[in-house]
């Protein structure tokens, strides 16, 4: 069996092996954090969790006004735009990031007390959390060059490796450490600092440019733009962590987040579906066959609904697995931040039109309204039903906010393609509102371990009996990057 599988394997393409590689690497890259939660819950104290939760969610949204995502949308399209200047578009735009860096760290210099006390953070972590913002998007520029030219190898090497080191280093630390918050930031940080600080220089030295008035100027008008929507979408993932701390405590705070974390079991297959759908749903738009996005768009949902419905079936058992009894509350918060996975995906088929015909306007349309409504949502519901409620919240946003980015895609086709329909409204609505009925019944079987089992006993017995048609489905995904190059 071994065998035949390696042959299979040797005969596959390069775009396909690299898909298959990519696919490991977004597992690799985020999965090792969510594993080895249980450790963590165990070294760190609720409250301790919860600093550090809200330090992660600070890092996330203050990333996006410090390095604008260079990394992001704008690097990957620059490759293919400028494709016979590659590596000089790669180090200026990496000169770039390491001098707005090196401004923020300034502006954070000069008014280090301000900063400490509207963060709530210490010196030290915040220093640390510029280091990390640097050290990520040299990497995220590097990685984004791999994964654009399928050398998959070596990305998939350092990945394993960082992924393996970030952690064991903040166990050593915290374990050795009185303030064990501030030394797992500082684990993750030398890791980081250490092991993708070689690709700034190694792409510096390919391009042999720091500066570039032409790629400087087109880096920052694509993004600036986007700057809203990038900001809202971390405002959207991090901001109840944020306000749960310091409207109820550090503890609750910990609580949720813990929830988060688990959840985010599913953003793996989120983030491995995606890496592979986008570049073929943009393919797909550019040739005019709109029309045949929709089944396997419709395939996805399904299996991103079945994938968190497993989750919130066995959420009590997943969060004793993770965590003491301290933690156990996060049950109940699991089942709308889970739901809250499948309408992130959801928006992401959607948007697709709107990024293919640079609609920033529409993209941070949706995403400033969606986040403006969480933070006021958020206000009024925790301090009504306190912070269990911030998940509702949440899940409603994203509903909203799938909704719009629906709306707006309805419009791009309308001005672009002649008024196509590509997914069919009352599809959509059946897949989800199927999903978000059934996930709030599972909700009230956590009362009742046998009604519990029964009920993932059938959805297991469920993907068996249809086991061929979700393994015709994944080899239909892994051929999406073959379709692309033809």
């Amino acid at each position: 069996m071994f065998a035949s599988l390696k042959k299979r394997y040797g005969q596959l393409s390069k775009p396909i092996k690299a898909s298959i590689w990519f696919l490991i690497c977004s597992f690799l890259q985020k999965g090792i954090s969510v594993f080895v939660t249980p450790i963590f819950t165990r070294l760190l104290t609720t409250e301790e969790y919860g600093a550090y939760d809200v330090f992660n969610s600070w890092l996330n949204i203050l990333t996006v006004l410090v390095t604008l995502n260079l990394y992001a949308g704008v690097y990957t399209q620059g490759l293919v735009v400028f494709e016979e200047d590659r590596k000089v578009f790669s180090s200026t735009l990496q000169g770039l990031t390491l001098v707005l860096t090196l401004i923020w760290t300034i502006v954070y210099t000069l008014f280090s007390g301000f900063w400490n006390n509207l963060l709530s953070l210490t010196t030290v972590q915040i220093y640390a959390m510029l280091l990390m913002m640097w050290s990520t998007a040299v990497f995220g520029f590097w990685a984004a060059s791999q994964r654009v030219q399928f050398n998959y190898k070596l990305l998939v090497l350092v990945t394993i490796i960082i992924s393996i080191l970030k952690p064991l280093a903040s166990i050593l630390l915290v374990i050795n450490s009185n303030d064990k918050v501030t030394a797992r930031i500082l684990g993750i940080t030398f890791v980081e600092v250490l092991g993708y600080s070689a690709f700034f220089f190694i792409q510096l030295f390919r391009g042999k440019r720091f500066f570039s008035k032409k790629y400087w100027i087109y880096a920052l008008s694509f993004n600036l733009p986007l700057v809203p929507h990038y900001l809202s979408q971390t405002v959207l993932n991090g901001a109840d962590k944020i306000m749960i701390e310091s409207m109820v405590g550090k503890s609750e705070a910990g609580i949720y987040g813990l929830a988060y974390s688990i959840s985010n079991l599913m953003m793996l297959f989120n983030i491995a579906l995606l890496n592979t759908l986008n570049p073929w749903i943009y393919q797909k738009i550019k040739r005019r066959e709109e029309k045949d996005i929709a089944p396997v768009g419709y395939g996805c949902l399904i299996g991103i609904a079945i994938v968190n419905m497993l989750l919130i079936i066995f959420a009590p058992d997943l969060v004793r697995l993770f965590a003491p009894i301290e933690y156990y509350d996060a049950i109940w918060t699991i089942p709308p931040v889970a739901m809250s996975v499948y309408f992130i995906f959801s928006y992401s088929l959607f948007a697709g039109f709107e990024f293919y015909y640079k609609k920033t306007k529409m993209i941070m349309v949706a995403s400033v309204v969606a986040a403006l409504m969480n933070i006021v949502l958020n206000y009024i519901f925790i301090n009504l039903f306190g912070y269990i409620a911030a998940g509702y919240t949440t899940l409603f946003c994203y509903i909203i906010y799938s909704v719009g980015h629906y709306l707006f895609m309805k419009r791009v086709c309308n001005k672009y393609l002649n008024g196509s329909i590509v997914y069919r409204p009352k599809t959509l609505l059946l897949i989800s509102m199927t999903f978000i009925t059934l996930g709030f019944i599972i909700q009230f079987t956590y009362s009742s371990n046998i009604v519990r089992y029964i009920a993932g006993g059938v959805m297991l017995a469920g993907i068996l009996l249809f086991r061929k048609r979700i393994v015709a489905a994944a080899k239909n995904l892994l051929s999406l990057r073959k379709q692309k190059q033809s």
